[in-house]
């Protein structure tokens, strides 16, 4: 749900409308309110008319399946009937699952889409269409709607309509409700054809792009009716000159939300300020350098303010705290600064308050605990210091305890969490990461019965973890990564936690100690348990978490072999570190998984025998430091002719590996970053790796290749490290590493059996960082150039030493040492990092 939307949510529970009732049902399951006489059933035509409507639709997840079933329409998921005449009177049609988010399966799954039919006209006493969140992939919105004279509510909102908006619609003039909010998509370069819609009361047409739509503010000023307004993200513009500002009233104009629009300008406030009947002001991302407006103290009808994505770089005005009739208020993301006021008790009737994402500074006062009607609090990314201890405790004394989310991560807040932290019963999202809080968390903790986020993660928590945690039965989410905690975790401390969906508790000294056969009674998404103790045994309830989305158990003194349930029972995984253990055994293939991004690290364990085969989704592979032997032709060529196109880092190096590289990387177009240093590879660089288009590291180091650099590298115009140090390549430095490699930072040769000079065309090389051709057969001048490199820096001492010959009559003077120092640290992670050293030259 985006901002602006769950503020209009939010909105709906403060004010009531009058004369106006809308239900916001799916329609999924409707038919038990569709019309309960039972001597009445549908009118044949309207239900051919419905079957014309389904035939043109796209139904995926067979949603409409009722619709074949049965003479009654009205008994039919989505359609709704008038109780008394029996004709269809609404169309609830709204994906079902869209509170989920455009993102999840669930919302994709349900989408309806395909085409309007026109049958629709046949359906001569519908007054309610909606058919929100589904995919009509771009088509256009049928201008035959405008047609259908009884509408009244019409909700065409996120479904994938595109184009320009019919201007046919103006013409139902019986509309009361009107939802166009797009993806994107739509757009509209004149508005007129909302003036004939004199009795709409509810407006939205977010996201469509009203940049040519000067006369958007004229036209909606004089829908007489109208009380909510919603054109956020439009590109709006305002052009209307001060002698019309009189002209704008907005008589019934309650909510007003026009946030995502940064071209109005701040004279768009004049008459916004003017209207001081408003109940509910979204400006957010508007304005820029823009401090919060006097004028807002003036209007006194004023329940919810989004200020937010305003940066002005200002403090809180003290008017502020003033408004004691004020339920929401945001003000996140404007680089305020200052501190909080204890004035802001004043603000009595506050339900919702945001402050996140600025620069606020000092104690965040106690007094906050003294308003007993807040139920959302985010103080989170600021520079808050001190305890909020006293907070807490204010909050349990309140009467009716109200509070249902506390957000203050990302602060500098210390202390200790009180005993009455467990009093706020109602409290379900609490998030304090990333302060400095100490000391045990408190065992009354268990009581927060409604508690479904814990976030405690990077802190300074202490002491054993409570054993009434497992008394949070609606936990789904427990974050406490990164403290001292210590001591045994059992069976008891995860007794009620059925829904826990994430479980991230890495980086403390915990022991899991459970019984032999336990099988926990979660099945979670993303589990991180790295550094516990969890062996010696391989955990084998591990195999039973058949939804794991990610797994890290890294370094958790397991020595023991993998399961052989464990990779077909987690076909979800799309990340699995099982690093920096003892694990043993041979793995002969990894199964083909869901996942879209597959990433697994078994770096740093005791595995043996040959590679492992693995599935063409894999994106990250890092099977390092083990003993694996053998081969790595079945591996990378036993795919087909067809390019593996997901993988982009494939770290095998030091292990045991053996004979040749193949020459068919040809199939692995995506591969950034390749590892295989220290093996016992031999043979000749294959010159398919010049087939690379994305290559970017390039590591072969202490191996026993052979033979000459292939001209084809050449074409690998990306890549920045080349270290193929410890080998016995020879021939000469090919001059064209220079013309052709121009973003070279890391050029690594050393200990090979190279000869000849050193081509002048490296100095070329601008973003050179380090260049080692140590112990090779390099003799002839020092190129000038390297003097000047701009990144290499002077040093006084080296530990590396390379000596050419110097030859007075070819350059006229002689080089007489060369000394290069570089010290090189690398990182990887979803891209890499570099820490790189700097170089000694001498003449």
């Amino acid at each position: 749900m985006t901002t602006s939307a769950a503020l209009a949510f939010f909105v709906c529970f403060l004010i009531t409308i009058p004369n106006f009732h809308v239900c916001f049902c799916n329609g999924i399951n409707s038919s038990s309110s569709n019309h309960t006489h039972s001597n009445i059933t549908c009118f044949q035509n309207e239900r051919d008319a419905l079957l014309k409507f389904k035939q043109d639709l796209k139904d995926a997840s067979n949603r409409l399946s009722s619709w074949d079933i049965g003479e009654d329409c009205c008994m039919w998921a989505g359609v709704v009937c008038d109780n008394f005449t029996g004709h269809v009177r609404e169309i609830r049609l709204r994906n079902p699952s869209s509170h989920e988010g455009s993102y999840t399966k669930a919302y994709r799954r349900y989408q309806l889409g395909g085409k309007i039919n026109p049958s629709l006209l046949d359906l001569k006493h519908l007054q309610y269409l909606d058919l929100s969140s589904n995919d009509f992939e771009g088509a256009p919105i049928p201008s035959f709607i405008g047609s259908i004279s009884t509408l009244r509510y019409l909700n065409l909102s996120r479904a994938g309509f595109g184009g320009t908006i019919p201007p046919q619609l103006g013409n139902v003039t019986t509309m009361r409700y009107l939802d166009l909010r797009s993806n994107n998509e739509l757009l509209c370069g004149n508005l007129q054809w909302l003036s004939g819609l004199v009795l709409l009361r509810h407006l939205d047409m977010s996201y469509v792009n009203l940049s040519k739509a000067l006369d958007w503010l004229q036209v909606t000023s004089n829908l007489p009716t109208l009380v909510e307004l919603h054109l956020s993200g439009c590109e709006l513009k305002y052009v209307v000159s001060p002698s019309s500002t009189n002209k704008i009233n907005f008589t019934s104009l309650d909510i007003l939300h026009l946030s995502f629009n940064y071209h109005l300008g701040p004279s768009v406030l004049g008459w916004i300020l003017s209207l001081n009947h408003l109940v509910s002001i979204d400006l957010s991302e508007c304005f820029s350098d823009v401090p919060l407006p006097g004028g807002l103290q003036n209007m006194t009808s004023l329940r919810v303010l989004d200020w937010s994505r305003n940066p002005s770089n200002s403090t809180i005005p003290n008017w502020l705290y003033s408004l004691s009739h004020l339920q929401s208020l945001s003000l996140s993301e404007n680089r305020l600064h200052g501190v909080v006021s204890i004035a802001i008790e004043n603000l009595t009737s506050l339900v919702s308050l945001d402050l996140s994402f600025n620069q606020l500074q000092g104690s965040i006062p106690t007094s906050l605990g003294k308003l007993c009607k807040l139920k959302t609090i985010d103080l989170s990314l600021n520079e808050f210091s001190g305890e909020v201890a006293d907070i807490f405790v204010g909050f349990s004394r309140c009467k009716s305890n109200e509070l249902v989310t506390f957000y203050s991560g990302g602060n500098h807040l210390l202390g200790h969490l009180p005993y009455e932290l467990g009093q706020l019963t109602s409290l379900a999202y609490l998030n304090l990461y990333n302060n400095s809080f100490s000391g045990p968390i408190p065992a009354s903790i268990g009581r927060l019965s409604s508690l479904i986020r814990l976030d405690l993660s990077y802190n300074k928590f202490n002491g054993t973890l409570p054993e009434s945690l497992g008394r949070l039965g609606k936990l789904e989410r427990l974050y406490i990564s990164d403290n001292l905690l210590e001591g045994v975790v059992s069976d008891v401390h995860f007794a009620n936690l059925t829904r826990l969906r994430d479980l991230l508790a890495d980086g403390n000294n915990l022991t899991l100690n459970t019984s032999e056969n336990w099988v926990p009674p979660f099945q979670v998404e993303i589990l991180s348990l790295d550094s516990w103790t969890l062996g010696p045994q391989f955990p084998l309830w591990l195999p039973s978490q058949m939804k794991l989305v990610s797994l890290s158990i890294a370094n958790t003194r397991i020595s023991d072999s993998i399961p052989t349930l464990f990779w077909p029972n987690l076909s979800k995984l799309d990340y699995a570190n099982l690093s920096r253990n003892q694990i043993r055994g041979e793995i002969s293939s990894i199964p083909n998984v869901e996942g879209l991004f597959l990433m697994i690290d078994l770096s740093s364990n005791l595995f043996n025998g040959s590679l492992p085969l693995f599935s063409p989704n894999l994106s990250w592979l890092d099977l390092s430091n083990n003993s694996f032997s053998g081969s790595i032709y079945h591996m990378l060529c036993d795919k087909g002719e067809e390019p593996i196109m997901g993988m982009f880092f494939l770290n095998m190096g030091h292990n045991r590996l053996s004979g040749k590289i193949p020459d068919c990387w040809k199939h692995w177009q995506s591969l950034v970053i390749i590892k295989l240093e220290n093996n016992n590879l031999e043979g000749s660089i294959p010159s398919s790796i010049g087939q690379l288009p994305n290559l970017q590291s390039l590591h072969l180091r202490h191996n026993n290749l052979t033979g000459e650099l292939p001209q084809t590298l050449r074409n690998c115009s990306y890549v920045l490290i080349i270290d193929l140090g410890e080998n016995k390549l020879t021939g000469t430095i090919p001059p064209w590493m220079g013309n052709a490699l121009l973003g070279l930072i890391v050029l690594d040769l050393r200990s090979n059996n190279f000869l000849g000079n050193i081509p002048h065309e490296l100095c070329r090389l601008s973003s050179l960082q380090i260049l080692d051709v140590a112990h090779n057969n390099l003799f002839g001048p020092l190129p000038r150039c390297f003097a000047n490199f701009s990144v290499m820096a002077k040093i006084s001492n080296s530990s590396y030493t390379t000596s050419w010959n110097s030859s007075a009559e070819e350059e006229g003077e002689g080089f007489s040492e060369a000394l290069f120092f570089a010290s090189m640290a690398l990182g990887f992670a979803v891209g890499f990092w570099i820490v790189l050293g700097p170089i000694l030259f001498k003449r």
